[in-house]
Protein backbone atom coordinates (compact mmCIF):
# COMPACT_ATOMS: atom_id res chain seq x y z
CA UNK A 1 0.00 0.00 0.00
CA UNK A 2 1.27 3.49 -1.13
CA UNK A 3 0.79 6.60 1.01
CA UNK A 4 -0.34 8.17 -2.64
CA UNK A 5 -4.13 8.72 -1.47
CA UNK A 6 -4.88 5.46 -2.58
CA UNK A 7 -8.83 4.07 -1.62
CA UNK A 8 -7.76 1.80 1.60
CA UNK A 9 -10.85 0.17 1.51
CA UNK A 10 -11.77 0.63 5.16
CA UNK A 11 -13.82 4.27 4.88
CA UNK A 12 -10.41 6.23 5.12
CA UNK A 13 -7.77 7.40 2.33
CA UNK A 14 -4.74 8.06 3.45
CA UNK A 15 -4.02 12.03 3.00
CA UNK A 16 0.05 12.26 1.51
CA UNK A 17 1.65 14.94 3.49
CA UNK A 18 1.88 16.82 0.60
CA UNK A 19 -1.81 16.72 0.07
CA UNK A 20 -4.02 19.44 1.72
CA UNK A 21 -7.65 18.72 2.67
CA UNK A 22 -10.21 21.08 4.06
CA UNK A 23 -11.95 19.19 7.17
CA UNK A 24 -15.34 19.06 4.86
CA UNK A 25 -13.76 17.13 2.12
CA UNK A 26 -11.72 14.72 5.09
CA UNK A 27 -15.94 14.06 6.13
CA UNK A 28 -16.93 13.58 2.46
CA UNK A 29 -13.96 11.09 1.84
CA UNK A 30 -14.92 9.15 5.20
CA UNK A 31 -18.56 8.77 5.16
CA UNK A 32 -17.96 7.49 1.31
CA UNK A 33 -16.71 4.32 2.83
CA UNK A 34 -19.85 3.36 4.54
CA UNK A 35 -23.57 3.61 5.04
CA UNK A 36 -24.62 6.26 7.83
CA UNK A 37 -27.60 5.79 9.92
CA UNK A 38 -30.58 8.18 10.77
CA UNK A 39 -32.56 7.81 14.46
CA UNK A 40 -35.05 5.55 13.81
CA UNK A 41 -32.25 3.24 12.02
CA UNK A 42 -30.08 3.68 15.45
CA UNK A 43 -32.93 2.68 16.89
CA UNK A 44 -33.18 -0.25 15.56
CA UNK A 45 -29.69 -1.51 15.42
CA UNK A 46 -29.60 -1.02 18.91
CA UNK A 47 -32.89 -3.51 19.52
CA UNK A 48 -30.69 -5.85 17.45
CA UNK A 49 -27.78 -6.08 19.16
CA UNK A 50 -25.72 -3.23 17.92
CA UNK A 51 -23.76 -1.18 20.77
CA UNK A 52 -24.53 2.61 20.73
CA UNK A 53 -21.48 4.72 21.73
CA UNK A 54 -21.69 7.91 23.19
CA UNK A 55 -18.43 10.38 22.26
CA UNK A 56 -20.37 13.42 23.76
CA UNK A 57 -17.75 14.98 26.54
CA UNK A 58 -19.66 15.54 29.95
CA UNK A 59 -20.81 18.89 29.67
CA UNK A 60 -23.10 17.82 27.02
CA UNK A 61 -24.16 14.68 28.56
CA UNK A 62 -24.74 16.49 31.37
CA UNK A 63 -26.80 19.20 29.57
CA UNK A 64 -28.95 17.46 27.38
CA UNK A 65 -29.50 14.16 28.64
CA UNK A 66 -28.18 10.34 27.74
CA UNK A 67 -29.40 7.59 25.54
CA UNK A 68 -30.77 4.19 27.87
CA UNK A 69 -28.01 1.95 26.95
CA UNK A 70 -25.40 3.52 25.07
CA UNK A 71 -21.92 3.16 26.21
CA UNK A 72 -20.51 6.48 27.26
CA UNK A 73 -16.55 6.86 25.67
CA UNK A 74 -14.63 10.13 25.93
CA UNK A 75 -13.98 10.78 22.46
CA UNK A 76 -10.05 10.07 23.74
CA UNK A 77 -10.70 6.92 25.32
CA UNK A 78 -12.58 5.57 22.11
CA UNK A 79 -10.12 2.95 19.92
CA UNK A 80 -8.98 1.97 23.58
CA UNK A 81 -12.22 0.85 24.44
CA UNK A 82 -13.83 -0.54 21.49
CA UNK A 83 -10.61 -2.59 20.30
CA UNK A 84 -11.37 -6.32 21.16
CA UNK A 85 -7.69 -7.08 21.61
CA UNK A 86 -7.14 -4.55 23.99
CA UNK A 87 -6.26 -4.69 27.93
CA UNK A 88 -8.16 -1.84 28.48
CA UNK A 89 -11.29 -2.68 26.42
CA UNK A 90 -14.94 -1.91 27.54
CA UNK A 91 -16.39 -5.49 28.41
CA UNK A 92 -19.31 -5.00 25.57
CA UNK A 93 -16.15 -4.46 23.01
CA UNK A 94 -16.20 -8.43 22.63
CA UNK A 95 -15.51 -8.85 18.72
CA UNK A 96 -14.35 -7.32 15.31
CA UNK A 97 -17.76 -8.14 14.14
CA UNK A 98 -19.94 -6.21 16.64
CA UNK A 99 -22.31 -3.67 15.14
CA UNK A 100 -21.57 -0.23 17.09
CA UNK A 101 -22.90 2.84 16.13
CA UNK A 102 -20.73 6.27 17.05
CA UNK A 103 -22.67 9.31 18.33
CA UNK A 104 -21.65 12.65 18.84
CA UNK A 105 -23.60 15.65 19.68
CA UNK A 106 -24.28 16.27 15.91
CA UNK A 107 -22.89 13.79 13.48
CA UNK A 108 -19.31 15.38 12.73
CA UNK A 109 -16.90 14.07 15.06
CA UNK A 110 -18.41 10.68 15.03
CA UNK A 111 -17.63 9.95 11.22
CA UNK A 112 -13.97 10.88 12.09
CA UNK A 113 -14.61 8.30 15.09
CA UNK A 114 -15.39 5.69 12.66
CA UNK A 115 -12.88 5.65 10.23
CA UNK A 116 -10.32 5.58 13.00
CA UNK A 117 -12.37 2.56 14.53
CA UNK A 118 -12.77 0.92 11.16
CA UNK A 119 -8.75 1.26 10.75
CA UNK A 120 -8.91 -1.14 13.70
CA UNK A 121 -10.54 -3.73 11.80
CA UNK A 122 -14.43 -2.54 13.14
CA UNK A 123 -15.73 -2.94 9.71
CA UNK A 124 -19.61 -2.62 11.10
CA UNK A 125 -19.21 0.37 12.81
CA UNK A 126 -21.02 3.48 11.42
CA UNK A 127 -22.56 6.58 12.60
CA UNK A 128 -25.35 8.27 13.46
CA UNK A 129 -26.39 11.39 11.06
CA UNK A 130 -27.06 14.32 13.21
CA UNK A 131 -26.01 12.94 16.23
CA UNK A 132 -27.55 12.77 19.55
CA UNK A 133 -29.40 16.14 18.66
CA UNK A 134 -31.74 14.47 15.64
CA UNK A 135 -31.79 11.46 18.35
CA UNK A 136 -33.99 14.04 20.28
CA UNK A 137 -35.83 15.80 18.23
CA UNK A 138 -37.06 12.55 16.95
CA UNK A 139 -38.53 11.91 20.12
CA UNK A 140 -36.58 8.96 20.44
CA UNK A 141 -35.92 8.00 24.37
CA UNK A 142 -33.50 10.30 26.50
CA UNK A 143 -32.80 10.19 30.30
CA UNK A 144 -31.96 13.51 31.81
CA UNK A 145 -27.82 14.79 32.71
CA UNK A 146 -26.55 15.82 35.71
CA UNK A 147 -27.85 19.46 34.84
CA UNK A 148 -31.36 17.92 35.35
CA UNK A 149 -31.24 15.52 38.31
Amino acid sequence: MSGDGAERGDGAERVGASERVGIDELLERVRAGYDRVGPQEAAAAATDGALLVDIRYAALRDRDGLIPGALVVERNELEWRLDPQGSHRAAEAVSHDLPVVVICNEGYASSLAVASLRQLGLHRTTDLIGGFQAWRAAGLPVTPGAADS
